[in-house]
């Protein structure tokens, strides 16, 4: 029998690595979802952007404005691919018409959406579940370019 006041030294024995372990996995779980989400908006960020870029390049280079249209969305789809992410038609915005030419300047906006990983399905209409990312370019229809 022990003496009161005083405790044995296996009382407390492996109890720190099990409070360890516990608030380990208690703090990184959170962490490594919000890593999860920052990359996920971050990839897509940056395939809207060369998107919008490329969309504008074969835009200005078509030889008009619907088959310029079209090309557009195919390359910007391409682009959005490469990242595995698809885009919808009405996502890419080319504001102008008869922009073709010489010296004109070609607005292009990419709009995407990003789903947030492992969020169930039940909360997408009461929670915000997606982020918003865009981007625009604005390229110059080439000033040598013979008028159609």
């Amino acid at each position: 029998m022990r003496p009161p006041g005083r405790r044995s030294a296996s009382d407390d024995a492996g109890t720190a690595i099990i409070e360890f372990v516990y608030l380990g996995v208690l703090l990184m779980v959170p962490l490594v979802y919000v890593l999860l989400t920052v990359f996920r908006v971050q990839s897509a960020a940056y395939a809207v952007s060369s998107a919008a870029r490329e969309a504008g390049r074969v835009y200005v280079t078509s030889a008009s404005d619907d088959q310029g249209r079209e090309q557009a969305y195919n390359a910007a789809a391409i682009v959005m691919a490469d990242s595995r992410l698809h885009l919808e038609p009405e996502q890419l915005h080319i504001d102008c018409r008869d922009c073709l030419r010489p010296g004109a300047t070609v607005p292009v906006v990419v709009e995407y959406d990003v789903g947030l990983p492992f969020l169930p399905r039940i909360f997408r209409g009461s929670a915000p579940a997606t982020v918003h990312v865009s981007s625009s370019h604005l390229e110059v229809v080439d000033r040598f370019r013979a008028v159609p």
